[in-house]
Parts: C-alpha cells; structure tokens; sequence
C-alpha cells in the first residue's frame, strides 16, 4: 500500500528569514550556471547552497560540494536559521501559476496537492509507477548528495486518481479555512501557498484514503531511485532491522496531486536540432505518404502574427490527430505537419508506441535519417517561442514542435510497466525546493 508518513518538516525560521523569495530554489535539474550564480549571490542561505553547490577548485574526496553543503545544513540549523517543527504534520501546497510560451491561456491556473513522506518501495510492487528511464550520472550526484547531508531539500512530485475527492477535499478544506503559514510570489510571479496540518483526523482521514492508491511519479525520478539505493545501504549496513520501527532512510519527501487537478499541466518538449537539416523537398517526398504538410509563410513585419496563428494550428490539430510543428533554418516558412489516419494496431500494441513523441522518432526523424539524438546535436526546450527563436535566428537547424502529452496518456505507459522515452513530458508547475526539508533523525 501507499503508506503516507507525516513528518515534522524543517523549515526557515521567519524570524531570520524574513523574504522566503530570497532562499528558495526551482528544481535543481532546471537550474543553469547562470540561474546557479544568481541563487547564490541573492542570499547566504539560499537552499542552493544544500541542493546543488559549485565546485570548487582543488575539489577532492574531503573537500566537495556535497560535504559543504552538510556542514552548511548543521550550521543552519545551530543557527536557527532552519528549525525543525515540534509537531509532525502534514504540508497542504498550492502553486498560482501562468503557463510559458503557450497560446490561449487567459487566467492563472493553480495546482493543489500536499507536501509529506512516503515510504519507499520498489517499483514494480504495484503502488509507485514510473514513466521515465533515469540516467547513471545524475543517480550517482543525488546519492552523494543524499549520504552527506541525509535529508531530501526537494521533493519528488508524484499523482494519484481521485475523482471522489476522498483526499483533496480536506485538504482543499484546509485551504479555504486557514491563513496559510507561508505565502509569497516566487521570482517568475507564481503565488506560492504552504499551511501546515497537525489535527489528528484530518491526518488520519489522508492517509486511510491515500493507502489503496497507486502513485505515478511526475518528477524526480533520479531521486526516487537514489532514495531506494540510499535505504539499501543503510539496511545492509544496519546489524538487523526484524522487528524495528520504521527507519527514517526508509521514507521520501514528497510532493502529492491529483490526476484531476485543473491546475495541472503537461508542457510538450521540444527538439530542436543543431545540425543542417534535409531542404523542404526532400522532407515533403519522404512525409507525405504519412503527413498531410501546410505551410505558414512569413515575412520579418508579420513573422509574430503568422507565428500565433501557426501555433494556435498546431494545438488545435493535435485535439484531433497527432500534429508537428516544424521550422528550418533560412527557410521563411512554419511547417505544420499534421498525421494521416494511422494504421490499425493489433491489440495489445504498446501504450509507449501510440505517444506523439514515439511517431515523431519513429515515423518523421527515421525516414529523414536522423539518427540517435544526443547532447551535442540536440536542444531540449518547453517553450515554444524559445524552439522557433533558435531557428529564425540562425542559432539551429530545424525545430520540432509536439503537443503535450496527455495526463492520461502517461498513466497508461505507467501502468502498463513501461517507461517513456527521454524527455517526453514537462509537468507543471514543479514544487519549490526550500519550502520544507526532510532531515532524516539519527536512530
């Protein structure tokens, strides 16, 4: 079962820290050198500081960013900049946010969930389902991090189904009722909300309901697996665990939200190639069998006008059939691919198979030779006006524009026991880092 912990979070102590904007972090798989540098010069205790160090030079076994970052944690704590709740509890969340590079969004949309611990499992014993392949590299770093610091300053971000509301609507009780206990606008203007829940039944009530359900993690696949290997050195190093209380190494900080949520979005991933591409003819011969292909031309007064309207196409094709959107190089044309009625599938045919991303690799990039993507002839971006500036600008070859996954969609592959291919799914909007930490107690 799905065995929510409440916990006694640590949080930044608001006598010391009076502008929680100026200490909190996105995710660290999104931050860049330059978002990294920023971080760092805009507070001494900016979470970034725990999350993701710089290094440093002469960096070595026992000088590194991931031993700085503990001792920054011990110290803040001494300190009381970071102080540990009395009570455990369990953290309502919600995120007031406008969606980037998307047309035909007029009001802000807000994601609601509820931030607590959850008790490792592994996949494939039925309740915690990924979709994503997870890469060695970054496992390696997050379990660095994890062994020196023993605590989660991030959370994984995971969905469940609730379509009676049996979980959010205490939570969303909560909400409506109470001042929450943090409250500011983040520096990209999203109204960010955090209360903290200690009653007994309202706990109760959460955690009974979230017991049969089945989790999908949205983000944070790395450290979910990193926190199942972390546990597993720590029972082998344990002298006997029959019969103990739960370990705190045997639980994860994590984020929960509803499938349903009106305020949750999908963003598409983008590819957008470094390399030259075939020219125009070449592409319409080698498509046109499998794409009906329309053309957007434009000219550098009307270039945005024609740019909306392309896009607005291609989100409304992709409510029908599967549609790509596709800019070239020195090429005044926005191309809008937009698929033929697809071959039956014999029954059974794999979830992974049917997704936007899996025809684009399979029926687009195969037939115009283009090879395994990789980091140096790829650029992954879920903006759509960043994907088409890198083109007009002469800065990459081509860009292919997808349409975002369905929420449904990425359930289906979960659930079916497969995994999504590299960089198909952008959820958002992804929690804070720095909001509340998971600092695992010794015993």
């Amino acid at each position: 079962m799905a065995k929510v912990i409440p916990f006694q979070g640590v949080l930044y102590n608001p006598d010391l820290v009076e502008d929680m904007r100026e200490v909190v972090a996105p995710a660290y798989d999104v931050i860049d050198p330059p978002t990294q540098t920023a971080l760092y010069s805009r507070h001494p205790n900016n979470v970034v500081r725990l999350e993701f160090g710089v290094d440093e030079p002469g960096d070595d076994s026992s000088h590194n960013r991931y031993l700085r970052a503990a001792q920054y944690l011990q110290d803040w704590l001494k300190s009381g900049v970071l102080r540990r709740d009395q009570e455990r509890a369990i953290y309502p969340y919600a995120i007031e946010y406008k969606t980037p590079g998307r047309e035909g969004v007029a009001k802000p949309l807000v994601l609601k969930g509820f931030l607590s611990l959850l008790e490792l499992e592994e996949f494939g014993a039925g309740r915690v389902l990924p979709h994503e392949n997870t890469r060695t590299a970054a496992k390696n770093d997050r379990l660095n991090l994890l062994q020196a610091c023993r605590a989660n300053f991030s959370p994984i971000f995971s969905l469940f189904s609730d379509p009676e509301g049996m979980v959010s609507t205490p939570i969303e009780n909560i909400m409506a009722s109470q001042k929450p206990r943090i409250e500011f606008r983040d520096g990209e203007g999203f109204y960010q909300r955090l209360w903290a829940v200690t009653d007994a039944q309202t706990i109760q009530t959460v955690v009974a309901a979230m017991k049969p359900k089945p989790l999908f993690i949205a983000d944070g696949h790395h450290r979910y697996e990193t926190a199942l290997t972390f546990r597993d050195l720590q029972r082998a190093q344990a002298a006997s665990q029959a019969g103990a209380n739960l370990q705190s190494w045997e639980s994860v900080l994590m984020l929960f939200a509803r499938l349903e949520d009106p305020g949750l979005t999908v963003l598409p991933t983008h590819r957008v190639l470094k390399t030259a591409m075939p020219d125009i003819e070449d592409i319409r011969n080698k498509l046109h069998k499998d794409f009906t292909i329309k053309e957007f031309g434009f000219g550098k007064a009307d270039e945005p006008q024609v740019r909306s309207h392309f896009l607005h196409s291609l989100r409304e094709c992709g409510q029908r059939r599967q549609a790509y959107g596709l800019a070239l190089r020195n090429y005044p044309k926005y191309v809008l691919l937009e698929r033929r009625a697809a071959p039956e599938k014999p029954q059974g045919t794999s979830p992974r198979e049917r997704l936007d991303v899996s025809v684009l690799h399979v029926n687009i990039l195969g037939p115009l030779s283009i090879g395994e993507l990789s980091e140096d002839t790829v650029v992954y971006t879920k903006d759509d006006d960043e994907a088409l500036d890198l083109v007009l600008t002469g800065k990459a070859g081509a860009a292919f524009l997808l349409n975002p996954t369905k929420v449904s969609e990425v359930s289906a592959v979960a659930s079916a026991g497969e995994r999504m291919p590299h960089k198909s799914t952008y959820f958002f909007p992804k929690p804070l880092t720095g909001l509340v930490i998971n600092v695992m107690k010794e015993g």
